[in-house]
């Protein structure tokens, strides 16, 4: 009876893995695009010359759009969660001047994605675009 239950235990993280449950597999640009305009994004696109350089060359795609209060974002979404630091200090070195003092205010990261906002933004239109992050 204890083998039986120590097997299951053994083989619930592997099927979770293996369903894509367990939180490992990158967030995109297409997986993410629509669940954007559900929430009341304008603007959304993933066209790589529109998103800007850094999100436009990001290894699963960028995504650009405007909150529902106006508010663009635009979101790179790195091959993983290693590769966004780099995309975090691409972000960083290439951002205005009068913007670096204030980057921790605009910029977020979640595994692979990050997000930089034109402002600050308000709770509530981060929470929908990060839980819109999708693969």
């Amino acid at each position: 009876m204890i083998r039986r239950a120590l097997l299951a235990a053994a083989l619930v993280p592997a099927a979770l893995a293996a369903t894509g449950c367990g939180g490992t597999k990158p967030y995109t640009a297409e997986g993410t695009a629509p669940c954007l305009r559900e929430k009341g994004f304008t603007g959304v696109t993933t066209d790589p010359t529109r998103v800007g350089f850094i999100a436009g060359f990001a290894e699963n795609g960028g995504v650009r759009a405007a909150s529902p209060g106006g508010n663009v974002v635009t979101i790179a979404f790195a091959a993983d969660a290693a590769s966004a630091n780099s995309t975090r200090r691409a972000f960083r070195r290439h951002a205005p001047p009068a913007l670096r003092p204030h980057i921790k205010d605009i910029m977020a990261s979640k595994r692979n994605a990050v997000l930089v906002w034109t402002v600050t933004p308000d709770p509530k239109a981060l929470a929908d675009a990060e839980g819109c992050l999708h693969s």
